[in-house]
């Protein structure tokens, strides 16, 4: 019983050790359109300047998808085409919900190279949180 222990209480020391080494693992999800992207890439860009080794994936479903369309402005009239490059330079992945896709009549086509498209956003969230230890984040 008390190797059992010992070997559980290693067993998790290395876990955290290698969780700590590898970073943060953050799940940024956009759902409500330009403004809270436009706030949540600028909280990315702090988030990485704070921790290079963050893993960071946007999740984006609904009105969140908007700035990765064609011709999408920020509010104050920029372009979100560089932001979302810049970042992917820096590792940031970004999902865009298939069922959004399919309801508004978008073309995948039409997204940024740097977009994968996945089945549903909701469940990109929380296979995240669930199975790939990804903390939440909703800017």
């Amino acid at each position: 019983m008390k190797r059992t222990l010992q070997l559980i209480v290693a067993t998790l020391a290395m876990v955290a050790a290698t969780a700590y080494a590898d970073g943060v693992k953050a799940a940024y999800h956009f759902n409500m359109g330009l403004a809270q992207a436009d706030a949540g890439l600028r909280n990315i860009n702090n988030h990485l300047n704070a921790d290079a080794s963050a893993k960071i994936v946007v999740v984006a479903h609904g009105k969140g998808i908007d700035f990765l369309l064609p011709g999408a402005k920020t509010p104050k009239g920029g372009e979100f085409t560089g932001a979302i490059s810049a970042l992917a330079a820096k590792g940031v992945e970004f999902r865009v919900c298939n069922n959004t896709l399919r309801n508004r009549k978008i073309d995948p086509a039409t997204l940024p190279l740097e977009a994968k498209v996945v089945p549903s956003g909701v469940a990109e969230i929380a296979n995240l949180q669930a199975k790939a230890g990804y903390v939440y984040v909703k800017p």
